[in-house]
């Protein structure tokens, strides 16, 4: 059974840092790009940042780059999202995505999704 759980979110000031986690099981992660994607109420789920299976290369959308880090432990079976700096555009509901093509098709795992909230 494949699971992504992530966790780490929160209330938190502008300025403030949080950590997510995604914790995943039921698929190779190692074969597996891993993302994170994030959708405020009212518009569409965007990319965030992705990193490259087995911790390869990371990208990151301009509006959060030098503020968010990406990071994977292969071991735990783990994506991390370092952000800091937060600002209240930051604000959404933030979900782990994992990604792998397999015989020309694209497998997808999606989480549950945990909100952030950045308020004073």
């Amino acid at each position: 059974q494949v699971q992504l759980v992530e966790s780490g979110g929160g209330l938190v000031q502008p300025g403030g840092s949080l950590r997510l986690s995604c914790a995943a099981s039921g698929f190779t992660f190692s074969s597996y790009a891993m993302s994170w994607y994030r959708q405020a109420p009212g518009k569409e789920r965007e990319l965030v940042a992705q990193i490259g299976a087995a911790g390869g290369s990371a990208n990151y959308a301009d509006s959060v780059k030098g503020r968010f880090t990406i990071s994977s432990d292969n071991a735990k079976k783990t994506v991390f999202l370092q952000m800091n700096s937060l600002k209240a555009e930051d604000t959404a509901v933030y979900y782990c995505h994992a990604r792998r093509a397999v015989l020309g098709s694209l497998v997808r795992y999606w989480g549950q999704g945990t909100q952030v909230t950045v308020s004073s």
